[in-house]
């Protein structure tokens, strides 16, 4: 989800905090022994915890791709789920080492708040859900419309922006936390909810009467939604980027969870340098891991395919098509520089 810039007077703050970022992040994570994640509160597919309690979705498991590079053991993560207001000061505080939370790359996040964002792990664009009951097939015959949306968000900005430009009314009902929007759509107090389009089929799936409900075809803005680390690490921001790249280069090889151990044979170069098997490579060490770092992401978690099919996609109850997160080879954009 999509957040909108903070104040002035929490923007300066955050400078003195982003520029204070530990110069050491993996060796303290290392000492630690696990990695702390911020994730989201509860969004279905992306981050939330099942009935046991344990977290499951698609920024779960980056999380755990990362520490499977680390440790060589995708469990040795801690999760603190973060509100839209709350997720930006965990990170600043240095109460969570990552920020894997649906979080939209904008330039005021990369400056003015002291973060570094390289890697999207996924290419989303904000829409609008309505009651089927309503018969609205665009979002042009929303005039007039209450809309539920999210406090603290860049949805707000880009909701105004849409209508104005279209010459469009509309009332806002505005909340502060994901669980009030969610409720205040569900009774009726609004005719539209607006959001990243991931998020509207999460929300969709947890209402009542989902079948009753429709994503309309426009998407508004772009948001590309892509991890956070404070600046001032670079040996972190590169292993936190390469462990997303692994992903897509293992699907780009086609080496899955289950045929990684059989890719250990490959004579194929690529594979070698990327899977750690090449006798001279220094792949791993010169990012302060082990030379088999990508082969133990895959283990841990499979490929990017693998963990976008299984929570949001075709997989799951979610089915979202992969669109533009789709590999590059396949008309997609997610697309790995070369692991060499």
């Amino acid at each position: 989800m999509k957040k909108t810039l903070l104040s002035a007077a929490i923007g300066a703050a955050v400078l003195g905090i982003g520029s204070a970022a530990s110069a050491g992040t993996l060796d303290d994570i290392k000492a630690k022994g696990f990695v702390q994640c911020g994730v989201n509160t509860g969004l279905a597919g992306f981050a939330q915890p099942d009935a046991s309690g344990a977290w499951k979705g698609f920024d779960v498991d980056y999380c755990r791709a990362v520490a499977a590079a680390i440790f060589n053991d995708a469990s040795k993560v801690k999760y603190t789920p973060t509100t839209a207001q709350s997720r930006f000061t965990a990170l600043q505080s240095g109460e969570v080492d990552i920020l894997a939370r649906n979080t939209t790359w904008t330039i005021s996040r990369d400056t003015a708040l002291g973060f570094n964002f390289r890697y999207v792990n996924y290419y989303d664009g904000q829409g609008f859900m309505v009651p089927k009951s309503l018969n609205v097939k665009s979002a042009l015959e929303l005039s007039g419309a209450a809309v539920c949306v999210q406090s603290g968000t860049t949805t707000e900005l880009n909701l105004a922006d849409y209508f104005r430009s279209n010459n469009l009314q509309y009332n806002p009902v505005v909340f502060e936390k994901l669980e009030e929007v969610n409720a205040a759509y569900q009774a009726g107090r609004c005719d539209v909810y607006t959001t990243d389009q991931s998020g509207l089929y999460a929300t969709r799936l947890a209402l009542s009467n989902p079948d009753e409900h429709v994503i309309l075809p426009e998407i508004i803005s772009k948001e590309p939604l892509a991890p956070a680390v404070r600046q001032g690490d670079d040996k972190w921001l590169d292993v936190v980027t390469w462990v997303g790249y692994a992903l897509v280069q293992a699907e780009e090889f086609g080496i899955t969870q289950a045929n990684v151990d059989e890719f250990k044979n490959s004579t194929n170069p690529d594979i070698k340098r990327f899977l750690g098997t090449e006798a001279d490579t220094k792949i791993g060490t010169d990012l302060g891991l082990t030379n088999d770092w990508a082969y133990n992401v895959v283990k841990g978690v499979g490929n990017y395919g693998e963990v976008f099919e299984r929570n949001i996609g075709q997989g799951s109850p979610l089915k979202i098509a992969r669109g533009l997160n789709a590999l590059w080879s396949k008309g997609g954009l997610q697309f790995a520089p070369p692991v060499r």
